[in-house]
C-alpha cells in the first residue's frame, strides 16, 4: 500500500476481511467478504450473493471486479472508527498544525524603506519601458 494515497482507498483496504457490499455501473449488487483491494479499486470478493439487475440473485464462490466499473461501496458501520479520521478529527477541532493563532504577517511592507529599486538591471529585461510581462506590454 502506498503512502501518497487518499483515504477513500485507504479506507477500503481497512475493509478487507470484513463483508461488502458494491453496485456495478451496470446495476448489480455484490454482498461477499472483501479478501482484497487494490489501489485502482479492483475487489476480489468470497462467498458472494449478486443480486442482477431483474432481481435475481446468485450465489459464486470467488469474483474479481475491475475497479472501474463499481459505482459505489457499502462499507461496515465499524470503519467509522479507523486510525485513519482520527487525525481529519483532531484538524477540525483545531488541534491541527497551529497556524490559527499567529497575527497576519504584512507582506509588502518592505517597499520603500531604503532597500533599493529593485528592479534588477534594466537591460536585462528589455530596457525598462514598455514590452512583455505580465500584461505591460501595451503598445503607445
Amino acid at each position: 500500500m502506498s503512502s501518497n494515497i487518499g483515504i477513500p482507498i485507504k479506507l477500503l483496504h481497512e475493509a478487507e476481511s470484513h463483508i461488502i457490499s458494491l453496485e456495478t455501473k451496470s446495476g448489480e449488487i455484490y454482498r461477499g467478504n472483501l479478501v482484497e483491494a487494490e489501489d485502482s479499486m479492483n475487489v476480489q470478493l468470497t462467498d458472494v450473493t449478486v443480486t442482477h439487475r431483474n432481481g435475481q440473485q446468485s450465489s459464486m464462490n470467488t469474483v474479481y471486479i475491475r475497479g472501474s466499473k463499481i459505482r459505489f461501496f457499502v462499507l461496515p458501520d465499524i470503519l467509522q472508527k479507523a486510525p485513519m479520521f482520527k487525525v481529519v478529527d483532531s484538524a477540525v477541532k483545531g488541534q491541527g498544525r497551529g497556524y490559527g493563532s499567529q497575527t497576519k504577517v504584512n507582506r509588502g511592507s518592505g517597499v520603500g524603506l531604503g532597500f533599493g529599486v529593485g528592479r534588477g538591471r534594466l537591460q536585462a529585461r528589455g530596457g525598462g519601458r514598455g514590452g512583455g510581462g505580465r500584461g505591460g506590454g501595451q503598445n503607445r
